[in-house]
């Protein structure tokens, strides 16, 4: 259950880098909102897994799962290149990811 929680909070971080585009500055109300409460829910889903995964793995999977998440994100929505290069650095990403859930 632990490992669920986890991808879900690294879900919620693209969910904070992502609407993080659109706060300008905190002043746009609806998208700040989203951004605290993606925020909010990423750290307390992170924390709960972390009681079980040991705090390294959890956070380098955690992170992992948000940096590759905002890259796709980036590439399917806001017309970032995506590259063999990029697309080869994220999948040494994911290999990572991998081994250490294996080794946790």
């Amino acid at each position: 259950m632990a490992w669920v929680l986890l991808v879900l909070g690294g879900l919620f971080e693209v969910g904070f880098t992502t609407t993080l585009r659109y706060v300008d500055g905190f002043r746009n109300l609806p998208w700040t909102l989203a951004f605290l409460v993606s925020v909010a829910l990423s750290m307390a889903l992170l924390e709960r897994a972390a009681r079980t995964i040991p705090m390294g793995t959890a956070y380098a999977v955690w992170g992992g799962i948000g940096a590759i998440g905002t890259v796709v994100v980036g590439i399917a929505f806001y017309d970032e290149p995506g590259t063999t290069v990029r697309l080869l650095l994220i999948l040494g990403i994911v290999a990572c990811i991998a081994g250490l859930k294996l080794t946790a």
